[in-house]
């Protein structure tokens, strides 16, 4: 430390370890924030950075997301796969889903499954159907969607094509026209069509399954239709949430506007590689906004339903099964980026704060902000982020950045900090000439 002392100021050396800390302390601070967000409904993702990147990296930095422009939320396998594998995992994760707790007294399993594949059937109490009434001739009514069981005395909707709410209101109409003049002889028509209101409501509840694929594929026949004309209600034999509570607020995704948002991607694409001038950045973050609107009008209903589905099933558990923790997602290119940026702040900073392994810390500190630096360079010519502050060349994170190849250059570890220690271990003393003797 002398022969230090003789080159640089103590002041001089002071100040270099205090700046050491600091930095050391902002980077381990920025990483444990960020890491404490995983037990969140919320974690932190480096997502919205990387695809909003600028400069001659821009494509690069976005492709590290696996999904710059959102495009697989609109595809339905995808969605589908992504959707059963979260299940699996979710079920995997909190302790006994196959046994009743304290919320219900059937399995979160079995209420999971039904919640999101939907039921095999829907049923109402029903002794017979009226004098001379036949679920056959009423007109504009699916034969295979509704029938009667006389053996079960139900009323019985498939639970794939569920009910129409024109079908439910020509079944009720029929029931109607057909009642006999006499009070006494209506009360088997009043039941029908008790019967037939109690399980259309039952029948409006759509899986998420099913509200995903009126969603994408825009299925026409029934679930897109009921998409759109349920009005939603709550109810069951089970107290369960309906999956249609939500659907009639719920607009299918119009293939050819996704069409339109892919070629209004490739346009813009075109026109960024193209544009020089501060008039064509300014022109380019009009159509930006734009692009970005009609990104949230197709992906937003996909991933409010992922949400709606995620809160639907936190509220099937027990107390004691919340206390474990969100489900971790999936393995994801963005997922490991994350990881990597978290725990690589974190660990950097805190050998910085350390002064252990100082000079390797502080390079992989500068190369860590040195891909933050790229991702949105203020260089001419380039693409200007919108902020309080104007940068040219130089902006905060370079300014740290270069801060942290100082430090790497100069053995502040050993001023003070665990490097002294180690290096003390670490150096070989020379034998005196009793030894060598």
């Amino acid at each position: 430390m002398s022969g230090d002392l003789r080159k640089i100021s103590l002041l001089a050396v002071v100040l270099l370890v205090l700046l050491r800390i600091s930095i050391g302390w902002h980077l381990m601070y920025e990483g444990l924030w960020k890491l404490s967000t995983l037990k969140t409904s919320t974690p932190w993702s480096a997502e919205g950075y990387l695809k909003n990147a600028t400069g001659p990296m821009r494509g690069t930095f976005r492709e590290m997301t696996g999904d710059p422009n959102d495009l697989k939320w609109l595809d339905h396998g995808h969605m589908t796969a992504k959707w059963d594998g979260w299940r699996e995992r979710f079920l995997a994760h909190y302790p006994a889903v196959d046994q009743p707790n304290s919320v219900s007294k059937q399995p979160v399993q079995d209420r999971l499954n039904r919640l999101m594949d939907g039921q095999y059937a829907f049923a109402a109490a029903l002794e017979s159907l009226p004098p001379d009434f036949d679920l056959a001739n009423v007109g504009g009514v699916s034969k295979k969607a509704i029938k009667f069981d006389a053996k079960a005395k139900r009323l019985i909707v498939d639970g794939k094509l569920h009910l129409l709410p024109i079908e439910r209101d020509r079944l009720v109409d029929a029931a109607e026209k057909a009642k006999p003049e006499d009070k006494a002889a209506q009360a088997p028509f009043d039941d029908f069509i008790k019967a037939v209101k109690e399980v259309a409501k039952l029948s409006s509840r759509l899986s998420f399954h099913e509200r995903l694929t009126a969603l994408l594929k825009q299925d026409p026949e029934r679930v897109g239709v009921m998409l759109k004309a349920n009005a939603g209600g709550k109810g069951g034999d089970d107290g369960d949430a309906s999956a249609g509570d939500s659907a009639s607020k719920q607009t299918p995704v119009v293939i050819g506007d996704v069409d339109k948002y892919k070629n209004y991607l490739a346009f813009y694409e075109q026109q960024y590689a193209k544009a020089k001038t501060k008039s064509d950045w300014d022109h380019l973050g009009k159509q930006w906004i734009e692009v970005q609107q009609l990104r949230r009008d197709l992906v937003g209903p996909v991933q409010a339903l992922e949400q709606e589905l995620f809160t639907s099933a936190e509220e099937l558990l027990s107390v004691e099964q919340l206390a474990t923790g969100p489900v971790a997602p999936a393995a994801s290119p963005i997922r490991g980026i994350n990881l990597r940026t978290m725990w690589g702040l974190t660990i950097f900073g805190l050998l910085l704060m350390l002064g252990l392994f100082t000079r390797l810390s502080a390079l992989g500190g500068a190369a860590l902000l040195t891909l933050f630096y790229l991702a949105m360079p203020p260089w001419p010519g380039v693409q200007e982020i919108p902020s309080i502050e104007h940068n040219l060349f130089v902006n905060k994170i370079f300014v740290e950045m270069v801060a942290l190849l100082a430090i790497a250059a100069m053995p502040s570890g050993k001023w003070f900090g665990l490097d002294a220690a180690v290096s003390v271990l670490f150096t070989r003393r020379p034998k005196n000439e009793s030894e060598k003797k």
